[in-house]
């Protein structure tokens, strides 16, 4: 993803009307039934056999309680923290005092062994499931805030496409998914959830301090620059801040000042966020009026499956590439110039549907590796539009 965070609480228009809410609750059920029917998927996990599987998610989810049951823990004067904090104002240039500050909010940040367990990949052998996951972002509490989410900023949106080109049903749909349009912005002091990150990686997965160690330095300089305390900042728990959830990286580089006051405010602007989310989709290049996918019917043969699923989501094939290999694109995909990306979605017990990504569809799984996120993305801006013409 492109988190110190302090929700922002607006004011909520009037409640809709009985008719509406009887109307989404309608949609949100006709949805459920129509999962099956949706699209996306991610990276496909490894088989293995079901003891093996099982043994692994024993001993996950007993890493996981032990993890838990320690205390988050300040980090004090240990040398790795006072050590960064003296080389990172060195290279800024502060004075002694600002170099010593920094030491104190690095001993008042805390180890959170939550943290920890939560930046564990989950268990091997979990089954995938699109229907389950789409339906906890398609729903009809999350489609009535995202109405009233667009209405009330149906002209940043619309200013946001007309200046970046991405459909403002793309921007409503990924920040829905994101924080629930700003009620889901993480409870985590970011300091503590970097510096856990930065310094105490957990062994078990592959080592990441440096990447942590970097936004941890980035989120310092945002602070400084905005004025903000970084003891009291909150967002998730890997560090993403605000109504779009950019990690501080994402914020210095692709963040923007929508609403024109003068700072960019990704934690109290919802306009700030829609430009920002818009911006940053249209650096990692979106190509305006490209479509994010295509239906198509997969080959019968199992080893030309795996050749088309072997490049995962990043669009590799040309159209008579994947002809060759027995796929049929849809007739819409055959005007296509540009190379595409056979994802598959899994579906627990019931048989997997595959879909052509595109490079724009490719372009939203920058803000977050996995089709599935992508595809939550797109149905629910999709709905949201399908809803708001309804109602007019």
């Amino acid at each position: 993803m492109p988190v110190s965070i302090a929700t922002c609480r607006r004011p909520l228009p009037r409640n809709p009307s009985t008719r509406l809410l009887a109307a989404l609750a309608a949609i949100g059920m006709a949805l459920a039934l129509a999962c099956g029917q949706a699209h996306a998927a991610e990276h496909s996990p490894a088989k293995k056999k079901a003891s093996n599987a099982s043994k692994s998610a024993k001993a996950h989810k007993n890493a996981a309680g032990k993890a838990s049951d320690k205390a988050p823990q300040p980090f004090g004067q240990r040398p790795e923290p006072m050590q960064f904090a003296d080389e990172f104002a060195a290279a800024q240039g502060w004075d002694e005092a600002a170099r010593l500050q920094l030491r104190q909010q690095l001993a008042q940040a805390k180890s959170m062994p939550v943290v920890q367990r939560l930046i564990m990949p989950a268990a091997v052998g979990t089954a995938k499931d699109w229907a389950a996951y789409r339906a906890r972002f398609v729903e009809p509490k999350r489609l009535q805030a995202g109405l009233e989410f667009w209405e009330r900023h149906a002209a940043a949106l619309a200013r946001a496409e007309s200046q970046y080109g991405v459909p403002a049903e793309l921007i409503a749909g990924l920040i829905g998914v994101e924080t629930f349009y700003g009620q889901i912005t993480g409870g985590f002091r970011v300091i503590d959830a970097l510096a856990t990150l930065a310094f105490d990686f957990p062994s078990g997965r592959s080592d990441r301090s440096p990447f942590f160690r970097s936004e941890l330095a980035e989120f310092i300089k945002l602070c400084q620059r905005e004025g903000l305390d970084p003891l009291s900042l909150k967002g998730s728990f890997a560090g993403a801040m605000g109504w779009p959830q950019f990690m501080p990286s994402s914020w210095n580089k692709y963040a923007i000042d929508f609403d024109g006051d003068g700072h960019v405010d990704l934690l109290n602007s919802p306009a700030d966020a829609i430009g920002s989310v818009a911006h940053y989709l249209a650096e990692f290049g979106w190509k305006p009026g490209m479509p994010t996918h295509y239906s198509l019917a997969m080959p019968v043969e199992t080893s030309a499956r795996a050749a088309l699923l072997a490049p995962d989501i990043k669009p590799s094939f040309s159209l008579a590439q994947l002809q060759a290999l027995g796929a049929q694109p849809s007739e819409a995909a055959l005007e296509h110039s540009g190379p595409l990306a056979v994802v598959e979605l899994q579906n627990g017990s019931a048989a997997p549907s595959y879909w052509l990504g595109s490079e724009n569809f490719y372009v939203l799984t920058r803000y977050n590796w996995s089709s599935y996120y992508a595809f939550a993305v797109i149905d629910l801006g999709r709905a949201l539009a399908d809803l708001r013409k309804a109602r007019q």
